[in-house]
């Protein structure tokens, strides 16, 4: 059985530390062959940069993936072509730099990761998600014994719909994005784990990450404020998933929430 772990968006410097604190030892509970983690919100909440990337997968994190915020840092278009473990979404147009997908391996056991971005209420420019997919799963065939999929979406109607779309095709098709943790995970009738959102690895007493107060305030007024990552109450959340690669179809999906 080949065990796999995801986390939700790594949310600023709360969610780092406590991934470098709590992460060793949980790998090691739950017997993970591969960890991977979505670190788009990693520095101060919005993007990623080479030098927070590098110490995270320093901690037993095999890949990054990223998402809508990926280029929100500045400077990061020219540091991601270095970043060996790390993919941008594969729907991205096919001029920007960086890895579309990541080949795992252990044990003899290959497993492909990539990421699509939704673009339903998402204004970044991509690709149709779908068509995305089926392009992916040919261009890996022969390369990997299992594809992980992480879609990053706002709707859930459209995380749902790629999960059908992908049973049988794929190991997981895991959501991120809105940083809430929701309660559907399942192995899909034919065979791939599913979750609409893992949630985020950061602090929940907050929203979404942030300071509660000025993002009350914008609700309120509707004016500009500075809106620093939140500290509080910081959880890894993420998504345990067990694949049997001798039936080609996962065993197990369920949601892990670790507390300080």
């Amino acid at each position: 059985m080949v065990k796999l772990l995801f986390l939700g968006d790594i949310v600023g410097r709360p969610g780092r530390e406590f991934v470098a604190e709590r992460l060793p030892r949980l790998r090691a509970e739950l017997g993970a062959d591969f960890v991977i983690a979505n670190g788009e919100n990693a520095a101060a909440g919005a993007g990623l940069t080479a030098a927070l990337a590098r110490p995270l997968l320093g901690t037993g994190i095999d890949a990054l993936t990223l998402g809508d915020h990926l280029w929100d840092q500045k400077g990061f278009e020219t540091e991601i072509g270095a970043l060996e473990r790390v993919c941008r979404p594969a729907n991205l147009p096919a001029a920007c730099p960086g890895r579309d997908h990541l080949i795992l391996e252990k044990n003899g056991f290959r497993l492909a990761v990539f990421t699509v971005l939704g673009r339903q209420y998402l204004a970044i420019k991509a690709e149709c998600p779908f068509l995305t997919c089926d392009r992916m799963l040919k261009q890996l065939e022969g390369r990997a014994d299992a594809v992980f999929v992480e879609v990053h979406a706002e709707a859930t109607s459209e995380k749902q719909a790629l999960g059908w779309y992908l049973d049988g095709r794929v190991a997981a098709v895991v959501g991120t994005h809105t940083h809430v943790p929701t309660a559907d995970a399942a192995v899909l009738p034919k065979g791939t784990a599913f979750l609409c959102d893992a949630g985020m690895t950061g602090p929940y007493a907050s929203v979404l990450g942030r300071l509660i107060e000025p993002i009350v305030g914008r609700f309120l007024d509707g004016m500009p404020r500075r809106v620093p990552v939140a500290e509080g109450d910081v959880r890894i959340s993420g998504v345990a998933i067990e694949y049997d690669p001798a039936a080609k179809r996962a065993t197990r999906c369920e949601l892990v929430t670790v507390r300080k």
